[in-house]
Order: structure tokens, then C-alpha cells, then sequence
């Protein structure tokens, strides 16, 4: 088994590397392709707007291999940049709520109303999880604590896409992106009061 897996992870890594490689040749701005994975997530989004949670799901992961094709074509072109990040980092949070709206917009005309508030706290939440380590890291040097990243909601809203059971997912979404927020307040307060701060920032409320 450990042969088989092995040799599954070693041909999907070649032929990532082959994909990367063909795409960094052709001289394509990694921004495009970042900007091409927003287009395909609204698709998925319409998808979960008219309830169709499967096509939904492999949207999302089509979408997924592109946000990972992005920095490693950057990275082959030897065109890694702070702004490239900062693109990518931002048009993520847009495609995150893309998927949420799609799913407001299903439990809405569906006449479910506390699917809707609840897909509003997955959606509030999912963003609070970014925001606080953003946040957190613009005053101390790393705030990675807590669970639910981007890469754990894909997951769990693609697992909800393919067995229909989108309800449980955002229940766990709410509620484990809600932890991990406060997971992060506490770390960052207790970082701060430690005086672990990144020099030359400037305090204020």
C-alpha cells in the first residue's frame, strides 16, 4: 500500500511539475492565473446559488489546482513579488465569500431562513479567521494558531458539495472558524503582554 501511494504521489508530482513547467514557457503573469481561479469560483458559486452542490464541488477543487498552479509558475519565472501576494491573498477572500453568497442566495430563495443566517456566520467567520492573523501579524511575528484555514473550508465545502450536506459543514465552519478567532485574540494578548512586538510598531487604538 505504502508502494502504491508512494508511486500515486510521485506521478501526480511529475506531472504537476510538467503542467507548471509548460505553463511558466509560455511567459504567462501568474496574477492571470490567480485571477482566472476568482473566475472559475464564481462558478462554483452559481452552482450553489441554484443547488447544485456536486458540479459545486468540483468547481471548487478545479479552482483549487489553479490557486496552487499561481506561485509555483511565479516561482519557475523567478516572478515572485509582495504584490503578487497581496493579489492573491485578496482576490482568495473573494472567492471565499463568493461561495458563501451562492449558498445565501440557495437557502434564501429556498425559504430557509436559518440556513441563511447560518451560511452569514460561516461567511463572517471564515473572514475573521483571515483578518485576525493579518491583523496579528502586522504587530507580532507569526499568529498561525487555531484551525480552519482557506485550504480546511475548501475541503469541508467540497465534502459538503459531493455528499450533499452542506448544513453540517457550515455548523462546523461557524463554529470552529469562531474558535479559532478568539484562539488568535487570546495568543496575540498574550504575545503582546509578553512584549514578543515587531519593531517600529506603532500602538494605537
Amino acid at each position: 500500500m505504502n508502494t502504491f501511494t508512494g508511486a500515486i504521489g510521485t506521478g501526480g508530482k511529475w506531472l504537476l511539475d510538467r503542467i507548471v513547467g509548460a505553463l511558466a514557457a509560455t511567459g504567462i503573469n501568474p496574477n492571470l492565473l490567480t485571477f482566472l481561479g476568482l473566475v472559475v469560483n464564481f462558478g462554483a458559486a452559481a452552482s450553489f446559488a441554484v443547488g447544485n452542490f456536486r458540479a459545486g464541488a468540483i468547481i471548487i477543487f478545479i479552482a483549487g489546482f489553479l490557486d496552487m498552479l499561481d506561485g509555483q509558475v511565479a516561482r519557475r519565472q523567478n516572478r515572485v513579488t509582495a504584490f503578487g501576494a497581496f493579489y492573491d491573498s485578496t482576490l482568495d477572500r473573494y472567492a471565499d465569500m463568493a461561495l458563501y453568497m451562492g449558498l445565501l442566495v440557495y437557502y434564501s430563495v429556498s425559504g430557509r431562513t436559518p440556513y441563511v443566517v447560518l451560511a452569514a456566520v460561516a461567511t463572517a467567520g471564515s473572514v475573521m479567521v483571515s483578518y485576525s492573523r493579518a491583523r496579528a501579524e502586522s504587530l507580532i511575528p507569526l499568529c498561525k494558531v487555531g484551525f480552519m484555514e482557506r485550504p480546511e473550508r475548501m475541503v469541508l465545502l467540497i465534502i459538503g458539495g459531493v455528499f450533499n450536506r452542506m448544513g453540517p459543514v457550515l455548523w462546523v465552519i461557524a463554529v470552529v472558524s469562531t474558535i479559532t478567532v478568539i484562539h488568535r485574540i487570546v495568543y496575540t494578548w498574550q504575545e503582546t503582554r509578553a512584549g514578543r512586538i515587531l519593531p517600529g510598531v506603532k500602538l494605537s487604538l
